[in-house]
């Protein structure tokens, strides 16, 4: 039990690591979160800060994502894996650290989906650029990889039986929280009032 409390202890608190407002705070002097759409997350820090800025959100959030589910791993298994993968991507959304305004959980989700098995995140990846091709909207692309992440994982555990259970449902509990991050742009999509995607040029 003590190794399951460390486990979801380590990976909130290294999801809690908001690589968008410390690259923002150290590289520009200001908050991501005062800007664009007030997100802590790779896609709003392109769109103010433009894509080298996303890039780098990116690969952080990454980084903490795979050092919590590896550590996980190591500790305690599967099912390890899947704590501190759940864990993460809550400290994510909710930081400790930064009074609890983060990201929505897309960067890190997509992280989950590449450990749990690269077909998945191949498939997801498809999919998200097939979406933004066509609408050039990453809100809705976030959220068709979000309802697709359980379902790919359940369609390839039925076939090749080689995704472990806290896999799935790791998936699944991953899928259904940003699926909620992204209840707010449900509605202006569904209101057409959803802004299309252009990186940022801020200046320092």
């Amino acid at each position: 039990m003590l190794k399951y409390i460390l486990i979801v202890a380590a990976g909130y608190l290294l999801g809690s690591i908001s690589s968008a407002v410390l690259l923002s705070k150290n590289l520009y002097k200001t908050d991501v979160r005062t800007h664009g759409s007030g997100n802590a997350g790779a896609t709003n820090a392109a769109r103010v800060f433009g894509m080298g800025m996303g890039l780098a959100t990116l690969g952080c959030d990454a980084l903490k994502t795979v050092a919590a589910m590896l550590l996980g791993q190591w500790l305690c298994g599967e099912i390890g894996f899947a704590l501190a993968g759940a864990a993460c991507v809550i400290g994510h959304c909710w930081p400790v650290f930064f009074h609890f305004r983060g990201g929505k959980g897309v960067s890190v989700g997509a992280v989950i989906a590449l450990l749990i098995d690269w077909r998945v995140f191949v498939g997801l990846f498809i999919v998200f650029f097939a979406v933004f091709a066509l609408s050039r909207t990453v809100s809705l692309c976030s959220v068709s990889v979000a309802i697709l992440l359980p379902v790919l994982c359940l369609v390839f555990n039925a076939i090749w039986h080689d995704i472990s259970l806290p896999r799935c449902l790791l998936a699944v509990f991953t899928g259904v929280l940003v699926f909620w991050q992204h209840r707010s742009n449900l509605k202006r999509l569904i209101r057409g009032e959803e802004a299309r995607f252009t990186p940022g040029r801020h200046k320092k």
